[in-house]
């Protein structure tokens, strides 16, 4: 009961349908089984009503596109109305589609990723910090990546991530003096749908043999993470044991982005 009494918002608590365990998914569940009121919000509302599903607790799905600033503050409204209070915002929200170096990276997609993985989590603390701020505490931990520090391939992911460290950084800063503080967790090579299933399918490999090769990449045991890996770190740095933790950008990588020359 790490978070009995909080109130907790989880963007992005549905998931890509897949074998595994989605990090928006394990961390709502979590959060619910450690005595928290959670709000499932995603963008597709059936996703989350089957999140909500699994969930042992207090709980209610709502559907938004946080890419909408007024998506967003109808988000703020629904859990204030609901629950009276925001303890912890959760932005679990990213989009690598169409991504590629800057000679084939598209216009479209490199605005669609920007919107999606940095824009979007602007838009959800704008609409819940006035809260958390009135409240004179808070938390809210953004999910960036590893690529924000790594090289990686994928352009537009990796400078989006990089934009939500930096937003990380300046938004505990700013808040400090409120009570609120503000975290970002780095996940490495995870085995969750999004990251497996779905690039298998689009590579056309075999779902075992695409998770192996990711295996092969990490330090720690060779094996990826799973989606309680990220829901374990969130659950810390929502609780009150991380009272005096803010501006911090947590590696969950199995030492991948320890690797240097």
């Amino acid at each position: 009961m790490r978070l009995e009494g909080k109130v907790a918002i989880v963007v992005g608590a549905g998931q890509t349908p897949g074998e595994t365990m989605g990090n928006g998914r394990a961390t709502a569940i979590t959060f619910a089984r450690e005595g928290a009121k959670v709000v499932l919000v995603d963008r597709r509302l059936d996703s989350a009503k089957e999140t909500e599903t699994m969930v042992d607790g207090d709980a209610f799905s709502f559907e938004a596109d946080v890419t909408d600033p007024e998506a967003c503050a109808a988000i703020v409204k629904a859990t204030i109305d609901t629950y009276g209070r925001i303890d912890v915002l959760h932005n679990n929200v990213g989009i690598g589609a169409g991504d590629g170096n800057i000679a084939n990276v598209s216009e479209e997609a490199w605005h669609r990723i920007i919107d999606v993985n940095l824009t979007a989590m602007f838009n959800t603390c704008k609409a819940a910090l006035p809260v958390m701020r009135d409240q004179r505490a808070g938390a809210i931990i953004n999910i960036s990546s590893v690529a924000s520090v790594c090289s990686v391939p994928l352009l537009a992911y990796k400078v989006s991530k990089a934009g939500v460290n930096a937003l990380t950084e300046q938004l505990a800063i700013a808040n400090a003096k409120y009570g609120v503080r503000v975290n970002a967790i780095l996940p490495g090579l995870m085995d969750t749908p999004m990251a497996v299933d779905a690039m298998a399918r689009a590579t056309g490999m075999d779902r075992r043999d695409y998770a192996q090769l990711r295996d092969s990449q990490v330090p720690l045991l060779g094996k990826q993470g799973t989606a309680w890996d990220v829901a374990n770190a969130a659950l810390f740095l929502a609780s009150d044991e991380a009272k005096f933790i803010t501006g911090v950008l947590l590696p969950v990588d199995g030492g991948q982005s320890a690797k240097v020359g």
